[in-house]
């Protein structure tokens, strides 16, 4: 009985096939996201462009409508086989739109090819010049990216863009621009390289054309322009895999490349260019990374933080020596550093144990053994497997600092459950319940989370500062920037707004009783400034350390995915600390590049860059003006008066 179902399937598509229509490549394209003869059996002619195992490319001449390709792909055995590339050819199929996973855009293709005629042979299509021909517009992705953030707009999955199908704009928005050029064959003139290459072997890359937020190193980082809407880089493409086998480079941000020329097509959640052979590389960056120039501080009232996750750090982790040589000779072994993603001491091994003082001895011995300096670190002990991250890594937020530099306010350390808050001592001080303690660990926010660190410090001069070490929920189940899904899903986004609100709340806790108090909440907050409905409860009451600084915006980076160099790493400072300014310096900031910035991914010591800032957590003394002639540049060297 099936067989006599298939074979009266097979009778009906062919009559269907003999009495298809002949149309154009630009019929079936049309000029919206769909192709309007989509179901359709037709009759198409072109010029092979190019082939792979699973079919073949044709392109007819281009039409002065760009909202409509004039690029097509043949999909199926009998396009591999009877079409050669230079060939002028007649095919008979069925038009119809593919995806391969359901947020994913689809792709116009014919199939169920009865079909392929070669009419003559020896022609040749010229590439389009992407930047010459056609300029991929620059900022947003989708009219459908609406909300005061575009594509980082909350919330998110509002529209389906395949559903809505609508006329292309490909002069404004990115995604409408790939589509309008969807199987043509094109060229990316002297393209960059804007990250590593992802796990399949792929490369986001630009042209020579004008992108937004550039960087010096010649990544695209994401940033709020003056209109608040962040770009989401649409003047990048990815390349895909060669189509006559070779391989793609292994690349990295600023890695200059040969012209590279091939079809347009989607896969895999984005646009992407299928090169017709690999690109050569033309130029390599420099992997040289300088240390910081924030070695030293003047005064007791001046201090270096940094901030660095460390990616799953155990005692055994063959990093710590690579981390330990960062925190001793890139950032000048701060007088203290956040540090987050510190596994227990038995690491991935899922036995119960949660104690990381294995591991936060094991990183502060070789810090000393890279520089001479002594760290002390503390944390708190989670509950098991409760923290989120790897099963039995228990990852958790920790502190390690210089005791010569500062101390811990006397005080009880708290534990997994019990939360801390500030309270008011009979002199007067604000000091923590518990010290260093958890904010609000069994709020909801945190389920599954790593729950933030609060501790209450004094300098060695005496007064007292506040600092906040958090590490917020991943992005994890987040949607591909160029799916279907506008604006698209930003996994765990409503959470980490939670955790701001939780840690904004204990924040202002502080203000309320000391609204002078010198706070500092920094580490791994896993979203971007840009957006900014999950930053605004901490925006309202800490400034961006970078802002202060005046670092510009293109070069605020910690982390590179897809076409993005990003800062998901971030130090907030409060009021206090951002109008200090002494000696001619008030908060200083500097990102250091040595993972975003490395030859390969296997070269990195983590995912992350770290960051060091150095900022005043009081005032000096009146009469210690001369402090400021002290200035030290030794390596790591602080000077009290």
């Amino acid at each position: 009985m099936k067989t006599i179902v298939a074979v009266l399937g097979l009778l009906a598509r062919i009559s269907l096939a003999q009495r298809a229509p002949q149309v154009n490549i630009a019929d079936i394209q049309g000029a919206s996201f769909q192709s309007p003869l989509s179901g359709q059996y037709v009759q198409v002619s072109g010029v092979v462009t190019a082939k792979d195992r699973y079919g073949a490319w044709i392109q007819d001449e281009r039409t002065d409508d760009q909202r409509i390709s004039t690029g097509l792909r043949l999909y199926g055995s009998l396009a591999t086989k009877s079409a050669q590339v230079g060939a002028l050819v007649s095919v008979t199929g069925r038009v119809t739109e593919y995806r391969s996973r359901e947020n994913d855009l689809f792709l116009t293709e014919l199939d169920q090819i009865s079909s392929v005629e070669t009419l003559s042979l020896g022609h040749t299509v010229a590439p389009l010049i992407l930047g010459v021909d056609r300029t991929p517009p620059r900022n947003q992705l989708s009219s459908f990216d609406t909300g005061p953030d575009g594509w980082l707009s909350i919330p998110n999955n509002v529209t389906l863009l395949e559903s809505v199908n609508a006329n292309l704009r490909p002069d404004d928005f990115g995604l409408d621009f790939w589509e309008s050029l969807e199987g043509q064959l094109v060229t990316v003139p002297y393209p960059i390289a804007a990250n590593f290459p992802d796990r399949f072997g792929s490369v986001w890359v630009y042209g020579d054309w004008p992108v937004t937020g550039k960087n010096e190193r010649g990544g695209l980082t994401i940033h709020s322009d003056t209109d608040g809407m962040p770009p989401a880089h649409p003047e990048a493409i990815l390349i895909g895999r060669p189509l006559d086998g070779t391989r793609n480079p292994k690349t990295m941000m600023g890695m200059e490349l040969r012209n590279i020329t091939g079809i347009v097509t989607y896969q895999f959640g984005s646009y992407s260019i299928l090169p017709l052979t690999a690109p050569e590389v033309l130029d390599v960056p420099v992997v040289d990374v300088s240390p910081s120039a924030l070695n030293s501080s003047v005064h007791a009232c001046q201090l270096r933080i940094g901030d660095y996750n460390v990616e799953n750090m155990s005692p055994r982790s063959r990093h710590i020596p690579d981390i330990a040589a960062h925190i001793a000779h890139y950032l000048h072994t701060p007088d203290i550093v956040f540090v987050q993603e510190i596994q227990d001491d038995s690491g991935p091994r899922n036995n119960g144990v949660v104690s990381a003082n294995k591991t936060l001895k094991a990183l502060a011995d070789a810090i000393k053994k890279a520089s001479g300096v002594r760290y002390d670190f503390v944390n708190v002990e989670p509950e098991d497997n409760k923290d989120g991250g790897a099963p039995g890594g228990n990852i958790r937020v920790a502190y390690l600092w210089r005791p010569e530099s500062v101390s811990l306010v006397p005080g009880t350390i708290g534990n997994a459950t019990l939360r801390t808050y500030p309270i008011v001592d009979e002199d007067g001080n604000v000091e923590l319940s518990y010290n260093p303690g958890r904010i609000e660990p069994l709020h909801s926010a945190w389920e599954e989370a790593r729950k933030p660190l609060a501790a209450a410090w004094q300098t060695r001069s005496g007064p007292r500062f506040y600092t906040v070490n958090v590490h917020f929920s991943s992005k994890r189940d987040s949607s591909s920037a160029q799916g279907d899904a506008r604006p698209p899903v930003n996994g765990h986004a409503p959470r980490r707004l939670s955790q701001a609100n939780v840690t904004a709340a204990f924040v202002r806790s502080i203000l309320d009783r000391d609204p002078g108090a010198s706070i500092v909440v920094a580490g791994d907050m896993n979203e971007y400034f840009a957006t900014r409905a999950v930053f605004l409860p901490l925006a309202a009451l800490l400034h961006d350390a970078n802002a202060v600084a005046g670092v510009p915006p293109a070069e605020r980076y910690t982390y590179v995915y897809d076409q993005h160099a990003q800062e998901i790493d971030h130090v907030l400072v409060s009021d206090a600390i951002a109008k200090r300014w002494y000696g001619g310096a008030g908060v200083e900031v500097e990102h250091v590049h040595l993972n975003t910035w490395a030859g390969s991914v296997g070269a990195r010591a983590s995912d992350h860059d770290p960051t060091v800032v150095r900022l005043w957590v009081c005032d000096p003394e009146e009469d210690s003006s001369s402090w400021a002639d002290d200035l030290a540049y030794g390596h790591g060297q602080t000077v009290m008066v």
